[in-house]
């Protein structure tokens, strides 16, 4: 019998920074060869006003150092960046106030009679404004975007037409997409604590003692495991977010409104598009939403799923309420 040989993988090269510049000359971005030129010319300004009163020994102590610093500042990089947009974002930092706190409607100026020693504390600008009870995150700007929670699947275990079906499938969901969608991975700290006290618990109703004893057996596992490494999970995210509407800045504006329809609509076309490839996906609600932001803000915290109120959270119109049972 004869098998239909398979047909040569699929090789896309995509660069690692899909922004980077466009170089223009020498294999430098326009952006060096401006640092390049300005430093070129103050260094030639600084020749022709004092060849003639300081010697060239002189001249050349002045001179070098600063060409050196253009050149490394042109060409120079750190933690992804170049050195005058680090530079810069460096100062601002450190220009920055850094006691941040909740105050959407500005920070309230003391009166004159009092002196004030050191300076206020700025308000704490979020890019998310509110969570709708529908999933969806109203922005600071007026715009509205939800978060999708994206699975993944095996690539190098399929076939050569696997493969191939996969990509042209995943291509045909990017060429669909009518706004930008943000692709975040992550990796997450996983914390096994609630899994190893649901298995210990569960282990005491096993009707069998051999049984009790391998759960009790795994759970000593898991919590060995728990303490000994650092686990880490990976999460992907598709955020998809509408454009901001004019004149919709609103809590209860018609235009978010409908902007919210429209992006719980994008997300659910989303899902039906990336289930053809095997992915398993869910629109995040209020409540998941709520708990994957506080994940992002606080990276290195504990923040355990479920920890709510028994009914849902309250609405801001809402009275919350709470009850004791007596004995």
């Amino acid at each position: 019998m004869k098998h239909e040989a398979e047909p040569p993988p699929l090789l896309a090269r995509i660069p690692a920074d899909i922004n980077q510049p466009d170089k223009i000359a020498y294999g430098l971005t326009i952006r060096q060869i401006l640092i390049i030129a300005l430093t070129g010319g103050i260094a030639a300004a600084v020749y022709y006003l004092g060849h003639q009163l300081l010697p060239v020994v002189i001249l050349a102590a002045i001179l070098l150092p600063l060409l050196a610093l253009g050149l490394v500042i042109a060409l120079g990089r750190r933690d992804g960046l170049s050195l005058d947009r680090f530079a810069l974002a460096a100062l601002l930092h450190g220009q920055a106030t850094k006691r941040l706190i909740a105050a959407p409607n500005g920070i309230i100026e003391p009166p004159r009679w009092c002196r004030l020693r050191g300076k206020l504390p700025a308000p704490l600008r979020l890019p998310v404004r509110a969570i709708r009870t529908d999933g969806a995150l109203e922005l600071a700007d007026g715009g509205v975007a939800v978060l999708v929670e994206a699975g993944t699947l095996s690539f190098h275990l399929r076939t050569t037409s696997e493969q191939a079906a996969l990509v042209a499938a995943f291509a045909r969901w990017l060429n669909s997409l009518e706004a930008p969608v943000q692709l975040l991975a992550r990796a997450r700290p996983a914390d096994l604590t609630d899994l190893v006290e649901a298995v210990e618990a569960q282990a005491e109703v096993l009707p069998h003692a051999a049984l009790a004893q391998a759960a009790r057996q795994h759970a000593a596992y898991l919590a060995e495991l728990n303490t000994s490494r650092e686990l880490l999970t990976r999460q992907v995210l598709l955020v998809l977010r509408d454009h901001p509407a004019a004149g919709g800045r609103g809590r209860r504006s018609p235009r978010r409104d409908a902007s919210a329809a429209v992006v719980l609509r994008r997300a659910a076309e989303a899902e039906r598009a990336l289930a053809a490839l095997g992915i398993t996906t869910r629109v995040l609600g209020a409540d998941q939403a709520a708990q994957a932001l506080s994940e992002c803000l606080d990276p290195g915290g504990r923040h355990p799923a479920g920890q709510t109120l028994p009914h849902g959270q309250a609405l801001p119109d809402e009275l919350i309420t709470s009850t004791r049972s007596t004995p």
